[in-house]
């Protein structure tokens, strides 16, 4: 078997059910990524109709955790959100969540990532809507992230916001500062850090979070000295500029997972050799972690159910999006959609790449055609039952 992140699942998998039990959520990550693309999810038989060869293709199992299928996902979402670019430079910018908070992250990690992104939204539209820095409605995705290189919980929120904004009176607004420059980061950090911790103590003062760590008074109030210690972490990396560069540096953040395959450099009894990243002018080193441990860094990362963990807001949000989009691009010069966001995943790989899916690439000539379907063989090495427990 060749290192993959299924592959991890597999030969160490045993040993962490072990001593450990699994949420609903985790179980059908766990179970959608070792059947994805193998016959457990069936598929199909295709022959070529020239030549004659033949090839088994077996279904995805969509499942937005397993890194196998995120490219496909990524280039649908790349092509749908063509159309609502605007012609201005982007700021990409990372709102950071104290570690002090991974405790209560691993107990109700839904009303943490929930309450991330409504304060992160709430900050960027306040000073959009600040005539001092902009005066606007802005237009903005978040993107959110649990993970660090090797596994590790850490929180993060990537945020790619125009530089400009929609004014009441429908004209377009640039930066006050610059065409490139929004908000002072310290800022930013402070309103940010002011509106986690209000929402925090509403939702203690409301019973909501009932498993909190810090479950005394005193803990607590040791956790908030934590927390105002230090600045809540807000960086702004440089601007970026034009339609095309803005979309593939978003969609890199977006299908993202916690781990992909082409990180995992080998597997053996010792356990997975990882690539993580040795600083910031790209090198790499590799990281050996024991595979159980690394299975439980990973299913740290498994979203709760239904969660979105993209969302858009300001013009891109999906209640203002049709008309007040128009409005910014008749405001900017650039009424007309652009027609490649409609193509389908097909035309996209043969425009960008030349490659023609249903070519046979033995004989270059004949075309696939599907002769038989393969029902689904269930398979045994997914998590038994009992090792299934509900949501925490």
């Amino acid at each position: 078997m060749g290192a993959n992140l299924a592959e991890v699942l597999r030969r160490f998998g045993p040993t962490y059910l072990r001593d450990h039990s699994l949420s609903t959520p985790q179980a059908r990550a766990w179970r959608a990524i070792v059947a994805c693309r193998t016959p457990a999810l069936g598929g199909q038989l295709q022959r070529c109709d020239r030549c004659g060869q033949e090839q088994r293709l077996f279904r995805s199992c969509r499942n937005r955790h397993c890194p196998q299928c995120q490219h496909q996902a990524r280039d649908a979402w790349r092509q749908a959100r063509l159309a609502e670019l605007l012609p201005v430079p982007y700021c990409h910018l990372v709102f950071t969540l104290p570690h002090a908070l991974n405790g209560l992250a691993r107990c109700h990690d839904r009303w943490v990532y929930r309450t991330l992104m409504q304060c992160v939204a709430a900050t960027l539209s306040e000073f959009a809507a600040n005539p001092r820095w902009l005066g606007a409605t802005g237009a903005f995705t978040l993107v959110l992230h649990t993970w660090t290189q090797d596994l590790r919980r850490h929180i993060h929120v990537h945020a790619l916001m125009a530089c400009g904004g929609l004014g009441e009176a429908g004209h377009w607004c640039a930066p006050k500062r610059s065409p490139t420059f929004l908000f002072p980061v310290h800022a930013l950090s402070k309103v940010y850090r002011g509106k986690f911790l209000d929402a925090l103590r509403q939702a203690t003062k409301a019973g909501e979070l009932p498993r909190d760590p810090a479950s005394t008074e005193a803990a607590r109030l040791q956790r908030l000295k934590q927390l105002l210690r230090h600045g809540w972490v807000v960086y702004a990396k440089t601007p970026l500029a034009g339609p095309e560069v803005v979309l593939d540096y978003l969609s890199r953040y977006t299908h993202r997972v916690a781990v992909s395959n082409e990180r995992i450099v080998g597997i053996d009894a010792k356990g997975v050799r990882l690539r993580v990243r040795a600083d910031d002018q790209g090198g790499k080193r590799t990281v050996l972690i024991e595979g159980p441990s690394f299975i439980g860094r990973f299913l740290q990362h498994v979203l709760p159910p239904g969660f979105k963990r993209i969302r858009h807001y300001g013009l891109l949000s999906p209640a203002l999006k049709h008309d007040r989009l128009a409005q910014a691009r008749a405001a900017l010069g650039m009424p007309a959609i652009n027609p490649r966001a409609c193509e389908d995943a097909a035309h996209f790989l043969q425009r960008t790449t030349g490659i023609e899916v249903s070519c046979c690439p033995h004989c270059r000539q004949g075309q696939w055609r599907t002769v038989q379907l393969l029902p689904p063989l269930r398979a045994s090495s997914t998590p038994p039952p009992a090792a299934c427990r509900g949501p925490p």
